[in-house]
C-alpha cells in the first residue's frame, strides 16, 4: 500500500520545504498543513548543508550596494557613471572618477556597525591602476591594491586583506578588522584617476562571502532568522528538521583567535590560514613553542553549580597531545584539565566537546583552548562555543566581543479540524532526541491544550518513549529504546477506545477502555507552547483512519 496516499498530513523535510516563517508539509497541498516557524530576530543559527559544510545566515550591511549614485556620497569633483561592463558579464559596473580632492577616497557611505567586519568590492583599472578600500572609524583599516598585478601595496589596522582575481582584469578587494566604531566605508584611487567598481559588501565575519545585492534595505542570504533548519549532520543523504532550545555562546570571539579576546602565551596564531568546516578560508593556525602554552578567554561570567558545554572544531597537523582547561576565577582553582587528543584524527576536522559543572560560588571562569607544557603542536581551530547546558548544540557564530543568543526553534500549528479525526487515526514520526537530558519532548495532535491530545514524547527518564492519550488518566504506553539520540520510527494508533504503540517494527502494548480526545485541530512540535520537542524529525505523518496492525509494523520497520 502507499502510506502517503492514506495520510491527510505529510511533513518530509527537504531543501524546498521551508522559508522564513514557514515549514511546508507536502500534504495537504492547499497550505493548511504547513507549520508556522519562528526562532528569533538575528542570524545566530547554523545548520549542516547537503555538502557537509556548516551554513550560516549572511547579511550585506550596506544599502544600495551597487547603486553608487544614491545613498553613496562623492567628494568634490568626483563622479560615477553606470552601465559599464562588469566582472559578471552584465553592464552593472560603474566608472568611478576620483578628483583627488580629498586624499585617497572619492565615494563613501555611512555605516554604524562594529565588531569583526569584512568590507569588499570588485574593482578594475581604467585610467589608473590603484584602488583603496577603507572603513573609517577605529581602528580605520584600509587596503591599497595595484589593479594591474593584484598585489597589495599598502594595508593597515587590519586582521586580513585580500585581492582575488575574478578574470578579465577584475579583482575582488577585501579588508577585515575588529572595529570598536565606524562611520564610513570609502573607495577611491589614492589621488586623481578612474577605476571600474561593482558590488560593494560589508558583512560580519573574517572573510568576504558571495555577493548579496541590496536596495533600500540590507540584504540577507543563507539561513534566515525564522527559517526552519533542514540539517544533514553526520553525512545524511536526506535532511531532518533540527529543533533546538535557546542557547547563548559566551565565547566573545568564536573565530578570531589572533585578537586580544584570546590571551596567548608561547603560540603564534595566523588567522584566515585555512578552509574551515564552513568552507570559507577563516580558520586559524596555532603553532606552539617550547615552555608553558596557553590560549584562553579569561573572564567569562557564569552561574554557580551549573553545567556548561565547551566545544570547538580542531584539525591537528602535528603533535601528539592537546589539552584544555577550565579554571574557577572566583576560588582561584582548577575545575578540570582534560586531554582531547583522542577526539582528533590527524588532518581532519573534528568537533571537540567537553561538559563541566561550575563549583558552588563560582561566578567567573577561564576557558582554555590550549593548556600545554613543553609540547610542540601545529593545529587549526574554528568555531569555539561555551554554552549553559549538558550537551553541545549547533554552532552560534559570535564576532561581537560580547555574547550571542540563538532563539529556540518553535514549529507549530499544522492542519485544521478537517485534517484530523477524533475517533481514530495514527500519528507517525521518524525522530531522534538531541540528548538524554531528562526533559519531556513532545510531538502532538491536539485541540491546542494538553488535555485533549495524542502525544508522542521522550520521557523525563532517559531512553524511553511514550504514547499518551491526553484526555485519559492512565491512557499511556511507555517503552524503553536503545538510546534517545538514535533515530526511531514510532506510530501511535488510536481507535474507538483502544490505543497501541509501535516502535521500530514491533507492537509494544495495547490499552483499551479509554475515552478518545475531542476537538483535534493542529499538529505541533510544542504542545500548548509548554512542552517543546527538541530533536530531529525526518518525517511526520498523520492518518485520519486507524491503519491495521500489520501496516503499522511495516510503517515503523527500520
Amino acid at each position: 500500500m502507499s502510506f502517503f496516499d492514506d495520510a491527510s498530513l505529510a511533513f518530509l523535510p527537504s531543501g524546498a520545504a521551508g522559508k522564513d516563517g514557514k515549514a511546508y508539509s507536502i500534504k495537504p497541498t492547499d497550505g493548511t498543513g504547513d507549520f508556522t516557524f519562528s526562532r528569533g530576530s538575528n542570524l545566530a543559527a547554523t545548520r549542516v548543508g547537503a555538502d557537509g559544510l556548516i551554513e550560516k545566515g549572511r547579511e550585506n550591511l550596506l544599502i544600495q550596494s551597487n547603486q553608487f549614485d544614491t545613498t553613496w556620497a562623492l567628494t568634490n569633483g568626483s563622479s560615477v557613471t553606470s552601465g559599464q561592463s562588469g566582472y559578471d558579464g552584465t553592464n552593472d559596473a560603474w566608472l568611478l572618477t576620483d578628483s583627488g580632492d580629498v586624499g585617497s577616497y572619492a565615494l563613501y557611505e555611512g555605516i554604524s556597525n562594529v565588531g569583526v567586519l569584512t568590507a569588499s568590492i570588485y574593482a578594475k583599472s581604467a585610467s589608473t591602476n590603484v584602488v583603496e578600500l577603507d572603513l573609517f572609524g577605529s581602528p580605520s583599516p584600509y587596503v591599497q591594491v595595484n589593479l594591474t598585478t593584484g598585489s597589495i601595496t599598502n594595508a593597515s589596522n587590519h586582521i586580513d586583506a585580500q585581492s582575488v582575481s575574478v578574470g578579465n582584469g577584475w579583482w575582488r578587494i577585501s579588508v577585515t578588522s575588529n572595529l570598536s566604531s565606524t562611520s564610513y566605508i570609502r573607495v577611491g584611487c589614492d589621488g586623481a584617476g578612474s577605476i571600474y567598481i561593482q558590488d560593494a559588501q560589508m558583512e560580519i565575519g573574517l572573510a568576504a562571502t558571495d555577493v548579496i545585492s541590496t536596495g533600500a534595505t540590507t540584504g540577507k542570504a543563507g539561513l534566515l532568522e525564522d527559517e526552519p533548519r533542514f540539517d544533514y549532520s553526520g553525512g545524511a543523504t536526506c535532511p531532518s528538521l533540527l529543533l533546538e532550545p535557546s542557547r547563548t555562546n559566551l565565547i566573545t570571539q568564536s573565530e578570531y583567535y589572533g585578537g586580544s579576546a584570546w590571551i596567548k602565551t608561547n603560540v603564534v596564531v595566523t588567522d584566515n590560514d585555512a578552509i574551515s568546516p564552513e568552507g570559507v578560508q577563516n580558520a586559524a593556525k596555532v603553532v606552539t613553542s617550547s615552555g608553558s602554552v596557553n590560549v584562553k578567554q579569561d573572564s567569562i561570567s557564569v552561574t554557580p553549580s551549573t553545567t556548561y558545554t565547551f566545544s570547538f572544531w580542531c584539525k591537528l597537523t602535528s603533535g601528539t597531545t592537546l589539552k584544555g582547561r577550565f579554571y574557577d576565577n572566583t576560588a582561584g582553582a582548577d575545575i578540570e584539565y582534560y586531554d582531547y587528543t583522542s577526539q582528533l584524527t590527524i588532518g581532519e576536522w573534528a568537533r571537540v566537546e567537553r561538559t563541566f559543572t561550575t563549583p558552588a560560588g563560582c561566578t567567573s571562569i577561564q576557558v582554555w583552548l590550549l593548556a600545554q607544557s613543553a609540547t610542540l603542536v601545529t593545529a587549526h581551530y574554528w568555531g569555539a562555543q561555551a554554552e549553559a547546558g549538558s550537551y553541545p548544540t549547533s554552532y552560534i557564530p559570535n564576532h561581537s566581543g560580547g555574547s550571542v543568543t540563538r532563539g529556540a526553534d518553535v514549529c507549530t500549528g499544522a492542519g485544521d479540524a478537517t485534517t484530523f479525526n477524533d475517533s481514530e487515526g495514527v500519528l507517525y514520526a521518524e525522530i531522534s532526541a538531541l540528548a538524554n537530558d531528562g526533559t519531556f519532548r513532545n510531538i502532538s495532535v491536539s485541540n491546542g491544550t494538553t488535555a485533549q491530545a495524542i502525544r508522542i514524547y521522550y520521557r523525563s527518564n532517559d531512553d524511553q518513549i511514550t504514547f499518551l492519550l491526553g484526555s485519559s488518566s492512565g491512557g499511556g504506553i511507555t517503552t524503553s529504546i536503545p538510546s534517545a539520540t538514535d533515530y526511531i520510527k514510532v506510530a501511535a494508533k488510536y481507535d474507538t477506545d483502544t490505543i497501541k504503540l509501535f516502535v521500530n517494527g514491533a507492537l509494544i502494548n495495547t490499552i483499551s477502555s479509554l475515552t478518545m480526545p475531542t476537538g483535534l485541530q493542529q499538529l505541533d512540535f510544542n504542545i500548548a507552547n509548554v512542552l517543546p520537542f527538541y530533536g530531529n524529525a525526518k518525517q511526520v505523518l498523520y492518518f485520519p483512519t486507524a491503519l491495521s496492525d500489520a501496516d503499522c509494523i511495516t510503517l515503523t520497520t527500520l
